[in-house]
């Protein structure tokens, strides 16, 4: 038998093993976390949901607060990606606000629990990441907003306020959106869909009123 094909493989199933226990920990958390909230959620109920041994839970996690920072870490990664993506290839205005609303209400309605959890606990967000939930979800935004004025794609107004603008929008209605997906799961992708008409269609009528802003800049 080839030794280090053997090793190989079994270092692939370890490798294996632990994505599938990180996954399991990470929705047994998120589960407790919906139906007990956060606070009054125990280590205990959630190893007792993975069927997992005490022990092995340890191997990943050290406390609450490290599965809190997980799934915020994994949360947010994947939707500053997602729209970051979107924004960078966008041709027009629309395609530009659009992508980036329904980016996030996307990511919303498909992950209400850690949404919400992240409102509710601003300050251990800034303390393990060191800004709020709008901060972090929209990390690249300002940077993506300066390339599309010089693309031409929006006004060349303060971007510090329009960015102020776009998370003013985004961030009650984000909240709403998670609201009623967990309510109706099933209509989720509609409700964010929904939402990002809405609050571009509300954004675009602002900015041809910009346009006699930018020539004052």
């Amino acid at each position: 038998m080839d030794m280090l094909n053997l090793s190989q493989e079994t270092t692939g199933k370890r490798a294996l093993n632990r994505i599938r226990n990180r996954k399991a920990i990470l929705k047994a958390a998120k589960d407790c976390f919906q139906e007990h909230g956060y606070d009054n959620t125990t280590i205990r109920d959630i190893v007792r949901r993975t069927g997992l041994a005490a022990g092995t839970f340890y191997n990943y996690f050290s406390s609450k607060q490290d599965i809190f920072a997980a799934l915020l870490a994994d949360f947010l990664t994947a939707l500053n990606d997602d729209m970051s993506e979107h924004r960078r290839s966008a041709l027009s205005t629309r395609e530009f606000i659009h992508s980036a609303y329904y980016a996030l209400y996307s990511a919303t309605a498909r992950d209400p629990v850690v949404y919400e959890l992240a409102h509710q606990n601003q300050r251990a967000l800034r303390n393990l990441f060191g800004a709020d939930m709008l901060g972090l979800t929209m990390l690249s935004l300002e940077q993506d907003v300066r390339t599309a004025m010089t693309k031409g794609l929006l006004p060349a107004v303060d971007p510090d306020y329009l960015c102020a603008a776009f998370f003013g929008v985004a961030y009650d209605m984000s909240m709403l959106v998670a609201r009623k997906a967990r309510k109706s799961p099933t209509d989720m992708n509609d409700e964010a869909l929904k939402a990002a008409d809405f609050s571009t269609t509300l954004f675009l009528g602002g900015l041809p009123a910009l346009e006699s802003l930018s020539s004052k800049s």
